[in-house]
């Protein structure tokens, strides 16, 4: 079987000054997932490094980096999913979790399927996963933009997830960059795998969740493909874009046309905006989004070194 990585960094409108960046990230990314898999490891292993890279890049919406809710909280996301087994696992609303994509993949070995809130940081605990401060997740520029968003003030020294008063949350409609990041991978058995994580929605409401830690709409993988989202979540919750995705290559189509398939199927029956990945049995590799960008970055084998893009 030939092997193949894809990841993705958001979707979006990516700035010229932070285009390098986004595709540099991305690019680390892949090539952690890509050493694990010469390596003779899983696709799951595979995407969920690739994504833990990505929550550890303060660039990204994700883990360290993710932007805050209307309240001032920091709200994660994260969804895992194992093509062979159809094995799932996948946390919202998790708070003081450096990497919610390892939570996720040890809800994927419990009997749960989704864990949220409270739970699923007892959970976490219960794993020996250990909770980080509010501060080891929040970045200057994500807290200096919402405090711009807030119709009142804060003093400079006071964290926002303390701060309380009546507000109203950022449209989801708003022009943002949609910030999730995701990997999906196969490996050398023809087992595929995907990952998916994300912060939100900027100022978003407290207790959000999006498409991302929702099997079949921000993440899926089965025997025929696997894929991972970013957008408008409300929308590919909606449409169920990433089952569709793969209904597609089950279809007959390649990596390329379902992710391009299901773009255009989002255009044409909703109004938010987002992008793919998608990686089939064969290894093909596919993306499409209809954003103004979508930071990319793929290596699959014959490829020297991994191909980049916004």
């Amino acid at each position: 079987m030939s092997m193949a990585i894809i990841v993705h960094g958001g979707a979006g409108t990516i700035t010229s000054d932070r285009a390098e960046i986004a595709r540099a990230g991305c690019r680390e990314a892949a090539l952690i997932g890509w050493r694990i898999l010469e390596n003779g490891g899983s696709a799951l292993e595979a995407v969920e490094a690739a994504v833990r890279a990505l929550e550890d890049n303060p660039n990204y919406n994700a883990g360290k980096g993710a932007c805050l809710t209307v309240d001032g909280r920091i709200e994660l996301d994260a969804g895992i999913m194992d093509g062979k087994k159809l094995s799932v696992g996948a946390v919202a609303c998790v708070e003081y979790i450096k990497n919610p994509i390892s939570l996720a993949r040890k809800v994927m070995e419990s009997p749960y399927v989704l864990l949220v809130g409270r739970g699923a940081q007892e959970f976490a605990l219960e794993q020996g996963i250990p909770q980080c401060s509010f501060g080891d997740l929040l970045t200057e520029r994500q807290y200096k933009r919402w405090k711009e968003a807030q119709s009142t003030g804060v003093d400079a020294e006071e964290e926002p997830r303390y701060h309380r008063r009546e507000v109203t949350p950022g449209s989801p409609r708003n022009e943002e960059k949609h910030g999730t990041v995701g990997a999906v991978a196969i490996d050398t058995s023809g087992v595929l795998a995907a990952a998916t994580s994300t912060g939100g929605i900027f100022n978003q409401y407290p207790g959000r969740v999006g498409d991302t830690p929702l099997v079949g709409c921000g993440f899926y993988a089965d025997e025929n493909a696997a894929i991972s989202c970013t957008g408008q979540g409300e929308d590919f919750a909606r449409l169920l874009i990433a089952k569709r995705a793969a209904d597609f290559v089950a279809g007959g189509v390649s990596a390329r046309d379902a992710a391009e398939a299901a773009i255009a199927l989002l255009g044409a029956k909703a109004e938010g905006t987002g992008g793919l990945i998608v990686v089939d049995r064969p290894g093909n590799v596919g993306f499409a989004w209809n954003s103004e960008n979508m930071a990319h970055a793929f290596m699959t084998e014959g490829l020297d070194e991994p191909i980049t893009g916004v």
